[in-house]
């Protein structure tokens, strides 16, 4: 199968997200901010070669790449074009991590009734509007009425995560969940 590519803009100005007609990742996702996470996948080693990439996501059939604010977005994105396009053929999608490990550990044990109905409301929600802007959001713990977030790909250092995604987030859990929660970036 001819392996083809399409570039999307994302919300955050400083990601590229790049969608591809194969899977890059067939279970979880996974983030790389630095060059000691990612001596298992050949690819994301490879898009590290660019300058000014500060991070690499991959999920599904999509990768999403951050620059730092420094470069140059049509160099970063033909280079990174050109990188995808020379290492997908040879990239395996079922890569494991050791992240991958520890979720799974974690996915398998049991999560408190609220987790799970945060889960499933976020699902339903947010998830979909986050990935198809080529991020997304782990669910870091709940003590009380406070609720641990972390973003990931795009939504990671974009400027309307902060604050924007955040608050919709806790207005959608407060109506759907408790009038009372509140939710954090860990």
């Amino acid at each position: 199968m001819e392996v083809r590519l399409v570039v999307q803009s994302t919300p955050n100005p400083n990601a590229l997200k790049f969608i591809l007609n194969r899977t890059v990742k067939t279970e979880g996702k996974v983030t790389y901010k630095n060059a000691g996470q990612y001596e298992h996948n050949p690819l994301a080693q490879a898009l590290f070669t660019i300058p000014n990439i500060s991070e690499v996501f991959f999920f599904d059939n999509y990768i999403t790449i951050t620059q730092d604010g420094n470069g140059d977005w049509d160099a970063i994105e033909e280079q990174a074009r050109k990188t995808i396009m020379d290492n997908i053929e040879n990239h395996d999608p079922g890569f494991r991590v050791p992240e991958d490990e520890k979720a799974k550990a974690e996915d398998t044990g049991p999560k408190s009734p609220e987790m799970e109905k945060i889960d499933m409301i976020l699902n339903q929600t947010v998830r979909p509007a986050l990935q198809a802007d080529g991020g997304d959001l782990q669910l870091i713990g709940l003590e009380g009425n406070v609720l641990k977030i972390n973003y990931q790909g795009a939504c990671g250092s974009c400027p309307s995560s902060a604050m924007g995604t955040l608050k919709a987030i806790e207005s959608i859990l407060r109506d759907e969940f408790n009038p009372e929660i509140v939710v954090e970036m860990a």
